[in-house]
């Protein structure tokens, strides 16, 4: 009889939701948005709720307490839900995580309540583990997790005796529970392993050693997460060590939403591995546009970032070159722009920030007037009311200028006016039609840690994707919906 773990990790199995698997060893996964409006009061209070979490979630990337980024908070992320036989329950996917945990029974949560809308998370968890394997102290996985320590500190933590440290055979001893300490919760977690089962076309995938952390005890921190980050227990990695053309590529393609649930009607495709592109796909105009790739910086205190160099931002014509510390990452880990799915809000350094937003006031200031109690309410700036502008700026949008992304390896992103430029009804008291630039600022040059972060708005409506083996970050519009809809046909 299986384990309920081995039952879990059969997960691709019997999820209903799995797509596609082929001869070409492709995978692809349903990534459901969990924003749900009832969890906020208003537009401003969504606003406001998820610029204060990403503010903290890149404050602890630079002062992390473990290597794990800030669990992600409806509103701003992206869930992926695995099977699990009987039950299901729903991760957020976070590529700045590296590793992946799961609530468990029985597990208590303090100060969980409004953390998340049961409508928007389906599954939350938790879920019965009952004869999976622990793993042990000696294992490179507990070294991991608990920030590369010696397997023999690991041992003493667990009472191994002396005599079998020292002759090594201490298989008996599981690794000791590790530890998380966020912005604003916690969580305690054991290392286990099982059998991780994926239906190929022939034959099937099997990681018989797949190890996912447990917890059965969290502060604030209600739902677990499919670390996607470059650590060596994150799902890819774990999956590259059997089946390398799965593990070490992949991508995803977010569906533009504007916070608003009505615009989505297809699932965020999830490919791991590299799909083919078939006639029909090619003759859809404008659609599979070619990839512009930039390279990965190696960053030896956060290895588990997938961090690029950002050379330059244009503003229309006007191209403002970045800081140092947004285009390379120095020897002792901090800097470059970390391309991350679980932050909302792209940060740049505060003078940066300054220069090319006011760069975007110039331009668009003299059109439309500032929306100030809207930027006091939201935490972003600046903000317009978009109804005060002559009738033929109003209309034809040419005030808003266009905005480019210049990264390193000579490649440059137009991003579509929507991902950085969001318009909606500002209902705190008179309804107007209001625009916030969607850049936040990420604090003082000199911090340690990340120069900036990418977040997922501004990655909407394109195909990112993440090539390990080439170490380099591309990024290709697409049509979401369109792209889910043709992996979806085969």
């Amino acid at each position: 009889m299986a384990s309920s773990s081995s039952v879990l990790f059969k997960l691709f199995t019997f999820f209903s939701l799995f797509l596609f698997s082929s001869a070409s060893g492709t995978l692809v996964f349903p990534l459901t948005h969990s924003f749900s409006r009832t969890q906020f009061n208003s537009t401003h209070h969504h606003l406001k709720s998820t610029t204060v979490r990403a503010a903290s979630r890149l404050h602890h990337h630079r002062h992390p307490h473990r290597q794990v980024s800030l669990p992600l908070t409806p509103g701003s992320d992206y869930t992926l839900s695995f099977s699990l036989g009987s039950q299901t329950i729903s991760l957020y996917m976070d590529t700045g995580s590296d590793v992946v945990w799961l609530p468990c029974h029985p597990f208590d949560c303090i100060l969980c309540e409004g953390k998340y809308n049961p409508i928007s998370i389906p599954n939350p968890g938790p879920i019965n583990l009952t004869s999976a394997v622990p793993v042990s102290c000696k294992s490179r996985a507990c070294s991991a997790v608990h920030s590369s320590l010696p397997s023999s500190d690991l041992c003493s933590i667990a009472k191994c005796p002396l005599e079998d440290i020292e002759i090594s055979d201490c298989k008996s001893y599981s690794c000791p529970p590790f530890y998380y300490a966020y912005g604003d919760g916690s969580f305690i977690a054991k290392l286990y392993s099982d059998e991780l089962a994926i239906p190929m076309s022939s034959p099937s995938l099997n990681l018989k050693n797949f190890t996912f952390g447990c917890a059965h005890s969290a502060l604030g921190e209600p739902i677990g997460v499919a670390g996607f980050g470059r650590g060596t227990l994150s799902l890819p990695a774990q999956l590259a060590n059997n089946s390398p053309e799965i593990g070490n590529y992949f991508s995803y393609c977010l569906v533009s939403h504007s916070f608003d649930t009505n615009r989505v009607h297809r699932p965020s495709p999830l490919i791991l591995g590299r799909y083919s592109v078939d006639e029909k796909m090619k003759q859809m105009k404008n659609y599979f546009i070619d990839y512009a790739y930039t390279p990965m910086l190696e960053n030896p205190k956060h290895p588990y970032f997938y961090s690029v160099g950002l050379e330059a931002v244009s503003i229309g014509k006007t191209k403002i070159p970045a800081p140092a510390s947004l285009r390379r990452v120095d020897r002792r880990g901090n800097g470059g722009l970390v391309v991350d799915s679980g932050t909302t809000f792209t940060m740049l350094p505060l003078k940066f920030y300054e220069t090319v937003v006011t760069e975007f006031d110039r331009r668009v200031g003299p059109a439309y007037k500032r929306a100030n109690p809207v930027e006091e309410t939201t935490g972003l700036r600046p903000c317009y009311y978009m109804d005060t502008g002559s009738s033929s700026s109003s209309t034809s949008g040419s005030t808003v200028p266009q905005l480019l992304l210049h990264f390193g390896g000579n490649s440059s992103v137009v991003m579509p006016r929507r991902n950085y430029f969001y318009e909606f009804v500002d209902d705190e008291k008179v309804k107007r039609k209001v625009g916030c630039v969607m850049l936040m600022n990420g604090g003082d040059e000199g911090e340690s840690g990340p120069g900036g972060i990418l977040g997922n708005y501004f990655q909407q409506g394109f195909e990112v994707v993440y090539d390990l083996e080439k170490k380099r970050v591309g990024f290709a519009k697409r049509k979401c919906a369109s792209l889910w809809d043709n992996l979806n046909r085969h």
